[in-house]
């Protein structure tokens, strides 16, 4: 994770590969948090009391241990960035591997296909047209690399199921059961949170540059398992340091979406051909530097 977000002069790829990811490198401070998503509006059924929100606390927390408790499952994901007058949408379809963190993903964006599998917390994309040294169809980068750079430990990139940092760190006050729905036919249960991001890996420094809250919704079943999680994120990029630049901080708008389902699904992951793969990850720790 970790690879560029910037909207100009990035390749699709690489603004796709955090959302896809679920990774704590995608962070944000707090919007309005109105769901954009699927399943229709709710009336929230909650009473207020600190009974019901401690109990609505426990069961969003406990989510992330038991939809990872499946192994495997399929998985949806949408998303939107906007920036600089420009928006970008992603929509990836595929299988993953609860347990392991590997995954067999196809994501289109901006007309393009790209083909994308995670093993052992190396990152693999095959994009039509991309440019790599000598011309090899596939990159690479590895995942372990950058979060090490980043001050995150292993166990929290390449797998969406590690959305669990998420869930642990919300907050007790702001959980809200808004209500029953339905989705992908599922009867669910709809609850809205706020995550401290400075209980994030890496919070301390996600904190300076996006603020203390991140909005966050999940669904989930009558097993507790995670049918849809939502989470919009505001970044704002750090400001310049030339005085005379009076040119506001870019600020970039992210919407992700993500859908489990058909729990217990095979999952066939297996790396590329080495002598297809060009590595990729010094470059991603270039562009990670430059962010940070």
């Amino acid at each position: 994770m970790g690879t560029p977000m910037r909207v100009k002069g990035t390749k699709t790829g690489a603004i796709v590969v955090s959302a896809v990811m679920g990774s704590v490198v995608l962070s944000g401070c707090g919007g309005d948090g109105e769901s954009e998503a699927k399943g229709g509006d709710a009336s929230p059924s909650t009473s207020g009391s600190d009974g019901a929100r401690e109990q609505s606390t426990t069961e969003v927390r406990a989510a992330y241990d038991k939809t990872a408790e499946a192994e495997s499952a399929r998985m949806t994901i949408q998303m939107k960035l906007s920036a600089a007058g420009k928006t970008i949408t992603s929509d990836g379809h595929g299988v993953v591997d609860l347990a392991e963190g590997d995954s067999v993903m196809t994501i289109t964006a901006q007309d393009k296909s790209i083909e994308q599998r995670v093993i052992d917390q190396v990152l693999y994309q095959k994009s039509p047209g991309q440019k790599t040294p000598g011309g090899k169809p596939w990159i690479k980068i590895d995942l372990k690399k950058v979060a090490a750079q980043q001050g995150m430990n292993n166990q929290q990139i390449g797998d969406p199921a590690q959305t669990a940092a998420y869930a642990k760190a919300i907050t007790d006050k702001d959980v809200k059961d808004v209500g029953s729905e339905k989705i992908d036919g599922v009867n669910t249960t709809h609850y809205k949170a706020s995550v401290d991001v400075s209980k994030l890996p890496g919070g301390d420094r996600m904190s300076k540059q996006l603020g203390p809250t991140l909005p966050m919704q999940v669904w989930l079943d009558d097993e507790g398992r995670i049918r849809q999680q939502q989470i919009d994120m505001t970044v704002k990029a750090p400001a310049s340091a030339n005085p005379d630049d009076s040119a506001s901080p870019e600020e970039l708008k992210m919407n992700t979406v993500m859908q489990f389902s058909d729990f217990g699904t095979e999952v066939d992951a297996e790396a590329p051909p080495a002598g297809q793969v060009a590595d990729m990850t010094g470059q991603a720790l270039q562009g990670s530097q430059q962010q940070g």
